[in-house]
């Protein structure tokens, strides 16, 4: 069972920081900056989780292992053949980085739930919900302001809330049907919620309306 966690955190791990390396290639960053993105982008999320549920150090600086898994995708993804691959055109560069996003944030945002109910199983819904998600999305958070953009889970495709309705799935499941299928179940969610906000362009209201009567 530790072993099927610890090769689902490496594929999240792997797939977080495959986009935080394409935001890095878009900005024109050069090979520190694309490691730095990709780490943090990786790592950030589960560093914000540990702090939250009193994990000190945080798991990410006991077990490097998912650094040096985030570096050494970082430099593979920089290699010329395989960069001209993932940015040769803008559909392929959006398709690449959405799915790796979309896997990654499914990942560990159920990671993240589990992680609350192995700390303590006694805390309350709302902060393993809350957990979860910023297990998920505290990563691209970090790697969007370090690249001065506007954080994508708050533009893009239905992102942290499809993270929020999956987290509850699985906490809510948790006691009922088990961790394996309720984190199943939440991964599904989110993958399945973000496929359909980009097929079927779903976003969040935005109260453009409002921009008239500010000053």
């Amino acid at each position: 069972m530790d072993v099927l966690f610890f090769i689902l955190e490496i594929i999240g791990t792997i797939a977080f920081t495959i986009s935080g390396t394409m935001v890095a290639f878009k900005k024109h960053m050069d090979i520190l900056g694309v490691i730095v993105l990709g780490v943090t982008t990786a790592v950030g999320g589960g560093i914000i989780r540990d702090l939250i549920l009193g994990i000190t150090p945080p798991t990410t600086f006991i077990k490097p292992i998912y650094v040096m898994v985030a570096i050494v995708t970082s430099i593979l993804i920089s290699l010329p053949f395989i960069q001209k691959q993932l940015i040769r055109s803008h559909k392929f560069y959006d398709i690449s980085l959405f799915f790796a996003d979309s896997l990654g944030l499914g990942i560990f945002t159920v990671i993240g739930i589990k992680t609350a109910y192995l700390t303590n199983a006694n805390y309350g819904l709302f902060l393993i919900v809350f957990v979860g998600v910023i297990t998920g999305c505290g990563g691209g958070v970090i790697r969007d302001v370090f690249a001065q953009d506007t954080p994508y889970i708050f533009v893009k495709h239905f992102y942290c809330t499809a993270s929020i309705i999956g987290a509850i799935l699985c906490a809510v499941l948790w006691t009922i049907v088990g961790e394996i299928i309720s984190m199943l179940i939440g991964f599904l969610a989110i993958l399945i919620l973000r496929i359909l906000a980009s097929k079927y362009k779903w976003h969040l209201y935005k109260p453009h309306s409002l921009e008239s009567n500010i000053d």
